[in-house]
């Protein structure tokens, strides 16, 4: 995807100036020349280092316009090249991908379509089939993350276009950016957040199922974004060490009820044996980043992460691991589909410090806006009666809504009616198109809560080490 590419650097205003420190021991003895080129060295270092009063000496080798280039994205790529991702638009609700493989063939229930025809064509382009005399035909679309979840391979259920509008908002993701996400499944959430953090930020996703991280990394890999994310084999939650734990605790009851000393302390020693067996192992399995060690947590550091995105059965158990990974006043997101884990997770965010908890839920109705033309009702009609027309109303419907005329009177009307219907039914349908708007008969169901809440300005000891 384009926002994945590397930015381009190029000499802008700043870096054509020439501004730089000058040397004052090639100026002479001469005292103004001296001040002058102190006033202006003092007048580089504010523009391109910031009145900072505090900066060391060796930050003012810095002072040099060069060093100063302006950053741009690079151009949005036109034309499709080998191994690129194609959006392929089938029908209104019906979008696949691609990745152009040259000699490859593209099948569906609309023809055969071969990648030779995709490479070297523009994005937006409309190809014909090679079989039923070209009759079928598809759209070649640029790659978005809004596209993408809606073509996507399907491992578990995803996070939709609205929900991720919403989460990357209130998360107030920026460029260069720091985040986690747990966990990463299909990798459709994935996509909008790197995009917000691009192109210097980092992503670290985390899957206990190693299957779907294996996938994770090939996708995001052939999609160029392999440099702005990491997808790590973990369960954050440490649901193992917990059991673990719990189990341990178990033991240790039953040896203090049975007070058996002797029993006691082989059982603490095979304990002992087992956990330094497993630090053993854990130490092992450390080496390896495919590897859970079981332990929970993000394992980034203390304050690293700026946002944190949950999207787990039991966010609740993470709480603790996240309040110790994200940095003081950094926001995070729990996104529940039942009420009663919203609910145990803002018990939780409250317990380890977090703020400003609040719960959303979103829900899309979407309306079809067209031209109508329709007959708008008469405005020629008097608004009020003069006495002689009441009395002729009067007299109307005295003669059961008939009034008496005569033959030429009834002509001459019939005639003027005849004219002035014509002119306002012209002028009715000229002037009568307007631009309405009606709701779709569905809309989208409930999704999920979307739970957001930021973090206080205390550091949070790691959970792992008080097991």
């Amino acid at each position: 995807m384009d926002f994945g590419r590397p930015m381009i650097q190029t000499r802008g205003i700043v870096a054509k100036s020439n501004i730089r420190l000058v040397d004052e021991t090639h100026l002479g003895d001469d005292p103004l020349d001296i001040q002058v080129c102190r006033a202006a060295n003092e007048a580089a270092k504010n523009l391109l280092l910031g009145n900072d009063s505090t900066s060391s000496s060796s930050s003012l080798e810095l002072v040099d316009c060069s060093l100063y280039n302006e950053q741009h994205l690079p151009p949005a790529r036109r034309l499709i090249q080998p191994d690129d991702l194609v959006v392929v638009f089938e029908s209104f609700n019906d979008l696949n991908f691609v990745y152009a493989t040259p000699n490859a063939i593209f099948s569906n229930r609309n023809g055969h379509f071969h990648h030779n025809d995709f490479i070297g064509k523009p994005y937006g382009c409309k190809i014909r089939s090679k079989n039923n005399e070209g009759l079928g035909f598809l759209y070649l679309l640029r790659p978005t993350p809004e596209l993408w979840a809606r073509s996507l391979p399907h491992r578990t259920q995803i996070v939709h276009e609205l929900d991720a509008s919403m989460i990357v908002h209130y998360l107030n993701l920026c460029p260069d950016m720091i985040v986690c996400e747990s966990g990463t499944g299909s990798g459709a959430m994935s996509h909008a957040i790197l995009r917000s953090i691009a192109p210097h930020g980092k992503l670290h996703t985390y899957e206990f199922n190693k299957m779907r991280v294996e996938k994770a990394r090939k996708e995001f890999e052939g999609h160029g974004l392999k440099h702005l994310v990491e997808v790590h084999h973990r369960d954050v939650c440490g649901k193992k060490s917990l059991l673990e734990a719990k189990k341990k605790r178990d033991s240790d009851e039953k040896s203090e009820e049975a007070n058996d000393e002797t029993y006691a302390a082989s059982t603490e020693t095979s304990a002992r044996s087992d956990d330094s067996d497993s630090n053993n192992l854990d130490t092992d399995n450390n080496n390896d980043n495919d590897d859970d060690d079981g332990m929970g947590g993000f394992q980034i550091g203390q304050g690293v992460a700026h946002a944190i995105f949950l999207d787990l059965p039991e966010p609740w158990l993470a709480i603790p691991h996240a309040a110790h990974t994200i940095r003081p006043n950094g926001n995070i997101c729990s996104y529940s589909p039942c009420m009663e884990q919203t609910q145990r997770t803002c018990a939780a965010l409250r317990q380890y410090g977090f703020h400003s908890v609040r719960t959303v839920e979103a829900r899309l109705m979407e309306y079809f806006v067209d031209e109508v033309e329709f007959e708008a009702p008469p405005t020629d009609l008097p608004v009020i009666l003069t006495e002689e027309t009441a009395s002729m109303e009067k007299e109307r419907c005295t003669n059961g809504g008939v009034l008496p005329k005569t033959d030429e009177q009834n002509n001459e009307e019939e005639e003027e009616v005849a004219v002035a219907n014509d002119h306002a039914t012209k002028k009715r349908k000229v002037s009568n198109k307007m631009l309405c708007a009606r709701p779709f008969p569905q809309m989208r169901g409930h999704t999920a809560f979307l739970t957001f809440a930021t973090a206080g300005n205390a550091l949070r000891p790691d959970p792992n080490n008080q097991i």
